[in-house]
């Protein structure tokens, strides 16, 4: 029987969403169907107050004509503080069904206006408890509840510094490192917990622990503190509502009493020492004697800044157990977690009283096997626990986090013996975003590095887009984020994370338009081509990721100031040549003793002003700002051309002789069409010429193989991919990486290090690779015409020959898509999932319409297909949703025989343009010989007669005749 049914419901990308300040939240929806071809053509949302309530909503939309079912806003009255809402969904289609309602979800808004806020800021009186001091600070407050029954209660909390929360002796809600980083002199989130379970009637108590997070602590590698205050606070506010209306509030005031406990240390970069024998056993509880404590006092930091959580928290998302236990050539007593792992370790032990265990963090031993810290620069890593001395005790660190592998152990109970490793977890750490993209492929240590770059992003995506997480740094970097974000939305839903990054951003973005080189901003420094673009490109990558129109709204201020910001620079016109930049970062051809690689910093700083006009012209015209769209469009071809003015010598060549200079001219579309093909060509001896081997850094690597694959050079792309010996991706795999490093050679072939001043083993930058391994190996991406997946672009490209299979899925929001391919002998057999209310765009590379089966059928029999064309790469297919296995003769270089020196991508387009002759006139290229019987002049006189226009035919003769020479 013929379903239609509604899944998934998600308000601003999520289930379930409590404590949102957003007025108009905006509402998404799957459609499940079990016919090909599904089409949504309707939808009514209901919302209401209660479950038993939507026969008299709120708001009901009603019958809507419309494809639409992601990011459809709120329509209702306007939303009300401390607020429940529930919502359900229900659909048509074009075949004429009608949905059941879907099972209802909700949203819960949180405190929308500064002047509901009772709660006080407070901390320990400055008379009684040393400010400055390094104990993490603990606040309580005893309180009764005699109101009656309970029917709900809700904390809303937040902390200059990192904090936890405790009621009556159990831990608050699962977040880690609360209230998260943002730029915390204009934005400050506070968290919404429900507590209705932990409380009771008659006595309750209320505890906060608070420590020096990223507000007070150590941040940057120059050794400074307090870059947003020098003193802690807590600001929470618990709301009890009870059966008969009646609300109870208990906030922060200087009531509260305050006192230091058992963490004696806790920062960022140098780990936690903790005293288990200065525990105060119940002091979260109801009951303890608190004489002891100390007074607390009122700071006034006010709550104009404050924000409800923006970013999908952090936490523990996974544990892994230790693989080995080593005793290293210099005699330390080693735990081998057997993963470059960002989180922290959690430990049981039976010890006598004030015996201190000590656990170092690296990400990698010497080549004699030795614990190695070098790379960590002045970062401890070192996390010290004193027993208390009472039956097994656990214990792991409440206010750091470390980037590791390895963990060096010291004090533990017998050690000598050997570690025990069941005492021993690593729980993994990082904002829990849901998990969206796969890949895997025929080659294994392609999928160890596909594994690489997912664990690089786990590690480095705590609350901001990190560069490492193990160092003295650990900063948002907006030149490494801008080039991974492609990659980094494919992996996860990133939606919230960079919605909330780029909101900082904006917040540290100077008023002439300046963008910071790191956000949040703790380093002071601005402008920088490539980084300083994370203001245009990270919100067109989201839009791309998810149709997400409001972000560029939002952000569309930001974009078009940094744009104008650069239109101000430089000496010439449409070329900025001022200032510093980093230029092409760490690649392999920068000179002795420079970070900087060998292509022109202006070069770099022209291509980048470029891209971001094209990008903020787009964003306006989506907009509905007509002028904005022209002038900027405009200007973006300006760029162009002066870019060619300055850099593409009139025979059509690239002034530097770098990969990176012809990578950003092809891949951000400076140059002429007709000097396409031999920027590429060049492009592609150059990597021949290296023997394969690449010499790029931050800006080129990105987007080396879509300049290739994209130009006919998909087999050197592929190869380079495969090359495992250095510099190339897979050499770090085959050396044991478990993450993506920062240098090609991070670990030398001889065991050696790259040098101790930046070396980090976990670095996501060189990981957006992946996005280039999804889109082309696999053939997956969205179409920017229509965003969000809601047109899907299948165009698998196997003709580099060396993998035999390869697929990637990703669960959009508007299901499942997927893409694969694999050769059963002869044949290529291709698979498609598209999700209902989605089409697809497939290429059937190298096919002839004729052939392909699809499902047993041929193509023009085939349930799903909307239309089909033979194109000069192979079959292009139309599709609405539903699972589609396609199968057709798998293209064979046979014409190899008579062009041996031809490379792999060379022979597919010169395969596809015989594919058009052989269309129209069979035989006929055969008959030329490939061009070697017949002159170029006879053929141009077009024998084809009416089957391909004259300018069409002297196309593909031209095409020809390149390929030839």
């Amino acid at each position: 029987m013929d379903s239609l049914k509604i899944y998934g419901l998600t308000v601003e990308y999520r289930t379930q969403l409590l404590g949102t300040d957003v007025r108009r939240p905006r509402i998404s929806w799957k459609l499940g169907s079990d016919r090909k071809g599904t089409v949504q053509e309707a939808y009514r949302i209901q919302v209401a107050s209660g479950l038993a309530d939507f026969d008299s909503p709120l708001w009901d939309s009603g019958r809507v004509e419309s494809n639409e079912s992601v990011l459809i806003p709120y329509d209702g009255p306007e939303a009300q503080s401390r607020t429940r809402y529930y919502y359900r969904v229900k659909a048509w289609d074009a075949f004429g069904r009608e949905s059941d309602w879907s099972e209802a979800d909700w949203w819960e808004t949180a405190l929308l206006s500064a002047d509901e806020w009772q709660a006080q800021w407070i901390t320990p009186d400055s008379r009684a408890i040393d400010p400055a001091a390094e104990p993490a600070f603990l606040l309580r407050k005893p309180f009764d509840l005699s109101g009656g029954d309970i029917v709900s209660a809700r904390i809303y909390a937040t902390a200059a510094g990192v904090y936890e929360l405790h009621l009556n002796g159990s831990k608050v809600g699962d977040d880690e490192l609360a209230p998260g980083w943002t730029s915390y002199n204009s934005r400050l989130q506070y968290q919404t917990y429900d507590v209705t379970a932990l409380l009771r009637e008659g006595g309750n108590a209320l505890g906060a622990t608070v420590a020096n997070g990223w507000y007070k602590g150590r941040l940057g590698w120059e050794n400074k503190s307090n870059h947003y205050g020098d003193r802690r606070a807590v600001l929470v506010q618990l709301h009890v509502r009870y059966r008969d209306g009646a609300e109870a509030v208990i906030a922060c005031d200087e009531s509260w009493k305050a006192a230091t406990g058992p963490v004696l240390l806790s920062e960022l970069y140098d780990g936690e020492t903790y005293d288990a024998r200065r525990e105060w056993a119940g002091w979260s509880e109801p009951g303890f004697d608190d004489a002891d404590w100390r007074a607390t006092e009122r700071l006034d930091l006010g709550y104009a800044r404050l924000v409800a959580q923006e970013n999908v928290p952090t936490r523990v998302t996974e544990t892994l157990k230790p693989v080995a236990a080593i005793r290293t050539p210099e005699g330390d007593a080693v735990l081998d977690m057997g993963q470059n792992m960002v989180g922290r370790i959690r430990l049981s032990v039976a010890a006598p009283a004030g015996t201190a265990i000590k656990l170092t963090h690296a990400e990698v031993l010497d080549k004699h096997g030795n614990f190695y810290m070098g790379n960590i620069r002045t970062a401890k890593q070192t996390v010290t626990y004193i027993a208390r001395g009472e039956g097994t005790e656990t214990y792991a660190p409440h206010f750091t986090f470390q980037g590791f592998r390895y963990v060096k152990v010291e004090g533990f109970p017998d050690q000598e013996n050997g570690l025990p490793l069941d005492a021993f977890t690593g729980e993994v750490m990082h904002s829990d975003m849901q998990r969206t993209g796969s890949f895997e492929c025929s080659d294994e240590l392609v999928n160890r590095l596909q594994r690489n770059i997912v664990w690089g992003q786990r590690g480095n995506f705590l609350d901001v887009p990190t560069d490492c997480p193990q160092r003295d740094e650990r900063l948002g970097w907006t030149g490494d984020a801008q080039v991974f974000a492609p990659t980094a939305l494919f992996n996860y839903n990133g939606a919230s994370f960079f919605a909330k990054w780029l909101r900082d951003l904006k917040a540290d973005q100077l008023p002439d338009g300046s963008v910071p080189f790191v956000v949040p901003n703790i380093l002071q420094g601005y402008n920088a081509a490539a980084w300083s673009d994370a203001a245009t490109v990270v919100p067109w990558a989201l839009y791309v990721s998810y149709g997400d129109k409001r972000i560029l709204a939002e952000q569309y201020g930001s974009m078009k100031a940094w744009v104008d910001y650069i239109r101000g620079q430089g000496e010439q016109e449409h070329i900025w040549n001022t200032g510093f930049h980093f230029g092409d970062w760490l690649a392999l051809d920068a000179k002795e003793g420079s970070y900087m690689g060998a292509t022109p910093n202006h070069m770099v700083t022209a291509a980048y002003f470029a891209l971001s006009a094209r990008i903020l012209g787009d964003a306006a015209r989506l907009l509905g700002f007509a002028e904005d769209a022209a002038y900027y469009g405009a200007l973006a071809k300006r760029i162009a051309a002066a870019y060619r003015d300055e850099f593409i010598t009139p025979n059509g060549r690239v002034a530097s002789q770098t990969q990176t200079a012809h990578i950003i001219a092809l891949v951000f579309d400076l140059v002429e069409p007709k000097d396409r093909s031999r920027i590429a060509r060049d492009l592609n001896e150059m990597i021949v010429d290296n023997d394969y081997h690449l010499t790029t850094g931050f800006v080129g690597t990105p987007f080396l193989c879509f300049a290739l694959s994209d130009n006919g050079y998909h087999e050197t792309a592929v190869k380079l991919l495969l090359q495992q010996t250095y510099p190339s991706w897979l050499y770090s795999v085959a050396k044991g990486a478990t993450t993506i490093w920062e240098h090609w050679d991070g670990i030398k072939p001889d065991g050696s290090f790259w040098s101790d001043d930046m070396n980090s083993f976990n670095h996501y930058a060189y990981g957006a690779v992946g996005d280039w391994m999804y889109r082309k190996i696999a053939g997956l991406a969205p179409d920017p015409a229509r965003p969000g997946y809601k047109r899907i672009r299948i165009e698998s490209d196997y003709t580099g020959g060396r993998l035999s299979h390869a697929r990637t899925s990703y669960e959009s929001m508007y299901g499942k898509v997927a893409s694969g391919w694999t050769f059963a002998g002869d044949v290529v057999e291709l698979r498609a999932t598209i999700p209902a209310n989605a089409t697809a765009s497939i290429l059937l590379r190298g096919a002839d319409a004729d052939q392909v089966r699809c499902g047993g059928v041929g193509l023009a029999d085939a349930e799903g297909i909307v239309s089909l064309r033979q194109e000069a790469e192979g079959v292009r297919v139309e599709a609405g949703s539903g699972v589609y296995v396609f199968t057709y003769a798998r293209p064979q270089a046979s014409y190899r025989v008579y062009h041996p020196g031809m490379r792999l991508g060379e022979l597919a387009r010169w395969d596809a343009a015989k594919r058009i002759f052989d269309s129209h006139a069979p035989g006929f290229a055969d008959n030329l010989g490939y061009m070697e019987k017949l002159p170029l002049a006879a053929a141009a006189n077009n024998p084809m007669g009416g089957g391909l226009s004259q300018a069409q035919f002297e196309a593909i003769v031209a095409e020809l005749q390149t390929l030839r020479e």
